[in-house]
């Protein structure tokens, strides 16, 4: 196989994949068969994902599926760091330079749209916080309202307190911190944006859309295979490691109910259900986030179509 910048400019083929869609949908499951047909690197965009203490309960892949296929950006960030998009851009802009060097495809693979949004449109510019500001703003924060801090930050920036709501918590403080690490709103930063390092190429954009109950019962029943897999005990661990609530890692989906269930104040089967429910509702979210905030150049499809539809995308006359 050519390398992805010769077949994209030669051959009109794209020079990346893109595949999104609501988590259980079967997104890493066809990215993997792609990686094994077409010469391909899978790329996490799926911001929990990224951490290394929650394998089972982010459903990132299993080290037999990592192995048949090269994966990037799994599981390598440590659950005490804020990993944000800029982030992922960060590190998916130095990784898309060095894997399309090396003749392979990327195929971006996830359900955070975000992340998607910044492989191309880019991200604000926002600065970065010294560990000390966040710290004072954060130990300043606790035991707070949420609406006394938006108070606060309505006082010190009163644009960016009109564009949250007030129960925000995790972006008021950001946006605190952006201020108090600056003495700028955040709206000074957030007109200059980072082109993405996809923009402007031929790119085959997929979005998995499984039927409604059909995706129900799969969310549901991968949520009951986690427990009986072991994400009871990672999150006794992550408990264990007392990290701060606001952490991301700390409000992935059943990482509450369940530190609930082992602190004594809910029982295992209405931790579970409350996974289940919050997963579902996370589900519908990535529907609408991707049907209103992403571009009419994303092909929607069903599951099992997807892998036949990129094959004949990728696949020349010439070589069928």
């Amino acid at each position: 196989m050519p390398p992805v910048t010769d077949i994209a400019q030669g051959e009109g083929r794209p020079a990346a994949i893109l595949i999104a869609g609501p988590t259980a949908s079967g997104k890493s499951g066809l990215a993997a068969a792609l990686a094994r047909q077409f010469q391909g690197v899978v790329i996490n965009t799926d911001s929990m994902q990224v951490y290394a203490d929650l394998r089972r309960l982010s459903a990132r892949p299993s080290a037999a599926e990592e192995a048949t296929a090269p994966h990037r950006l799994y599981g390598h960030v440590d659950g005490a760091i804020n990993y944000s998009a800029g982030h992922f851009a960060r590190e998916a802009t130095g990784l898309l330079a060095e894997v399309t060097r090396e003749g392979f495809l990327p195929i971006f693979v996830g359900g955070t749209g975000l992340y998607f949004r910044a492989l191309e449109e880019g991200l604000s510019d926002l600065p970065p916080v010294p560990d000390a500001v966040r710290a004072a703003v954060r130990t300043g924060a606790e035991g707070r309202a949420t609406e006394a801090l938006h108070a606060d930050l309505e006082a010190r920036d009163p644009q960016g307190a009109e564009t949250l709501r007030p129960s925000d918590r995790a972006r008021i403080l950001r946006a605190l911190e952006i201020f108090e690490a600056t003495g700028r709103p955040i709206a000074a930063f957030q007109g200059h944006r980072i082109p993405g390092p996809l923009a402007g190429l031929p790119l085959l954009k997929l979005f998995l859309a499984p039927e409604r109950d059909t995706l129900r019962a799969a969310i549901d029943a991968r949520f009951e295979a986690m427990i009986a897999d072991g994400a009871l005990d990672e999150v006794a661990a992550l408990r264990e490691r007392r990290l701060d609530p606001l952490l991301p890692i700390m409000r992935a989906h059943g990482v509450p109910g369940l530190i609930a269930h082992l602190d004594g104040t809910l029982d295992r089967a209405e931790a579970i259900r409350r996974g289940q429910a919050d997963t579902r509702r996370y589900a519908k979210r990535q529907f609408t986030w991707f049907r209103h905030q992403m571009g009419p150049d994303w092909t929607w499809t069903a599951p099992e179509a997807a892998l036949a539809l990129a094959e004949a995308r990728l696949t020349s006359p010439g070589e069928r």
